[in-house]
């Protein structure tokens, strides 16, 4: 016998007259001894001019990767501007996800799958079949790279989709470059490790809803990701928070920004210099927040190994290998 669906919680919270929410989505778990981090501190996130990374003098462009190692480094993630995404493509985006999840949840059904390597799915929580506590977000996830995948509805989806997708891996291409020589390693060193041509990459879109009371839920525990990097944008709604020194700090959106982190395969083929930070996102009692997710990571067949690196970084590997494949479904996304 199949399990009772769980209700979107869109649906939940567009209820006329709702007195309560349901206590499966009370978060009663801390997330360690981590604490809010002094006010003030969410400036100090580290700053990326893009434009100098990809078309700066030989001394800019030093300076900037430079700055790219420790931002991976001391933080694990950064703030990328003047990336050259024209601010109409982010809003374009922005507007036709929350169409999406405006959508009826019968035009959404055929998205709704169990399989998490099915290429579109529509869902909620992260695993509400088998959760004990369920997280206050809707998602859609797409697989975007190497074959491209689309929802037919809204109108215009595809088209968005396909652009903002191009930018974003064509971001993330150069900034795998600059990290790579941050490493001390060839420009593409890091590109040919993963075989970026192949890359895996998820779209993920999430819609955070208002909580009546932000403090008893969660829009997403705390983890890490899973792929390379993440690209993430935002509409100007805050909620992710990333631990920080044993802190959990808050990420105020910057307009016309990416914001970007480390993941886990990063933290491999560094092995261990650059961190894959611990991140979590949290729910208003406001305004919807909606966030979008682009994840790169390696082919789906690549082995990630440690020796790519190890004559540069480090004579020991502090991890053999790492197989993508079987771990990329699990990304939460933020």
């Amino acid at each position: 016998m199949a399990p009772p669906a769980v209700a979107s919680v869109k649906t939940i919270a567009e209820t006329p007259n709702l007195a309560s929410i349901p206590s499966s989505y009370i978060f009663s778990a801390n997330d360690g001894a981590a604490k809010a981090a002094p006010r003030g501190v969410e400036d100090s996130i580290p700053t990326i001019d893009f434009s100098l990374l990809t078309m700066g003098t030989p001394d800019q462009r030093a300076k900037v990767v430079d700055e790219l190692g420790k931002a991976c480094q001391d933080w694990g993630f950064f703030v990328v501007m003047n990336h050259g995404v024209e601010e109409r493509v982010m809003r374009e985006m922005i507007d036709i996800c929350r169409e999406f999840f405006d959508l009826t949840e019968e035009e959404k059904t055929e998205y709704k799958t169990e399989h998490v390597l099915d290429p579109i799915r529509y869902g909620t929580s992260f695993n509400p079949q088998k959760e004990k506590v369920l997280f206050w977000r809707d998602y859609l996830k797409i697989f975007v790279h190497p074959k491209f995948h689309s929802p037919t509805k809204p109108p215009r989806f595809r088209e968005i989709l396909e652009e903002y997708c191009k930018r974003s891996i064509e971001m993330a291409r150069e900034l795998v470059r600059g990290i790579s020589e941050s490493l001390g390693l060839e420009t593409c060193h890091l590109e040919r490790a993963v075989d970026f041509e192949s890359c895996s990459t998820l779209f993920a879109a999430n819609f955070y809803p208002p909580y009546p009371q932000p403090e008893l839920a969660r829009g997403l525990p705390s983890h890490s990701d899973q792929c390379l990097l993440t690209l993430l944008l935002q509409n100007q709604i805050s909620g992710l928070q990333i631990l920080h020194q044993g802190n959990w700090v808050d990420v105020n959106p910057i307009p016309n920004s990416f914001l970007v982190n480390v993941a886990d395969q990063l933290e491999i083929l560094s092995n261990g210099k650059y961190k894959s930070v611990l991140h979590r996102a949290m729910v208003n009692n406001k305004a919807t927040r909606l966030s979008i997710a682009v994840a790169v990571g390696s082919s789906p067949e690549t082995v990630i190994i440690c020796k790519w690196c190890r004559a540069a970084i480090s004579k020991i590997p502090a991890w053999i290998e790492f197989v993508y494949f079987e771990s990329r479904s699990l990304l939460p996304t933020q």
